[in-house]
């Protein structure tokens, strides 16, 4: 099997999506919720008020099983080596505690900072950790300086990959991505360069939620496949009644 084909099958199941297809009961934290320089924060559903059943959230710098490259200038040309990751996750999912650290700072390019930067200040790369399966997850992201300069990318719980999106323009973007066929897959998400950025990143506003609190492209929700049932069940009934045959006495 070729390699271009593992990555198109990779890429398959996930799907972009945007900020607005986070919808009412996902989970948003905004990293003001603790005090400025917090070290790979870890948010419990009370920290951000998420409902039963949101997960903790947690962070670090990368996953156990990747790196910083020892030779950026190969793995990641254009971009700081201080974000350079290479290497795969190993299952199950978690995180590498001796990774660069991720820490809460204040941001005056972006618009509703704090954020959240890995190390050294806006250079450095940032995973989240899920302690359960999410079918979306999607934060805003920059500032950007360049298109196509960072990725986030999506792992499930044993390490594998998801596949991944990059910024598309300038500015703060919002980069968010589903489960293409609705399930709940995501444990993980990692934001790192992909190219060059001369102005590094950060993440704000991290957004996830499971079936039902995020819309997923060409997936129609549970509410809608009970509509239809019934009225595939109502078009039925009417169409025995049509059928059946006239008694006369």
């Amino acid at each position: 099997m070729s390699a271009a084909f593992l990555a198109s099958a990779a890429q398959a199941a996930i799907v972009r999506v945007d900020a607005d297809d986070f919808i009412a009961g996902s989970g948003v934290i905004t990293f003001s919720e603790f005090a400025g320089g917090t070290e790979n924060p870890v948010y419990t559903p009370a920290s951000y008020g998420g409902g039963a059943g949101s997960p903790n959230v947690s962070f670090a710098g990368f996953f156990t099983g990747q790196s910083l490259s020892a030779t950026p200038g190969v793995d990641c040309p254009g971009a700081a080596a201080s974000a350079c990751v290479v290497g795969n996750p190993t299952g199950p999912l978690s995180l590498d505690l001796a990774s660069p650290v991720t820490f809460i700072t204040g941001d005056g390019a972006n618009p509703t900072s704090p954020v959240l930067s890995g190390s050294p200040t806006f250079n450095g790369p940032i995973a989240v950790l899920f302690d359960t399966d999410q079918v979306g997850v999607g934060f805003d992201g920059g500032f950007f300086n360049a298109i196509g300069s960072t990725g986030i990318t999506a792992f499930d719980r044993n390490g594998n990959l998801l596949g991944t999106v990059s910024n598309l323009g300038t500015g703060i973007e919002f980069l968010g991505l589903v489960a293409a066929d609705g399930t709940p897959q995501i444990a993980g998400v990692f934001l790192d360069l992909v190219g060059s950025e001369p102005a590094g990143f950060a993440i704000d506003n991290l957004r996830f939620g499971i079936r039902g609190q995020v819309v997923i492209p060409g997936v129609p929700e549970p509410g809608s496949w009970a509509m239809l049932i019934a009225g595939f069940g109502l078009t039925g009934a009417v169409l025995r009644r049509r059928r059946m045959p006239l008694v006369t006495a």
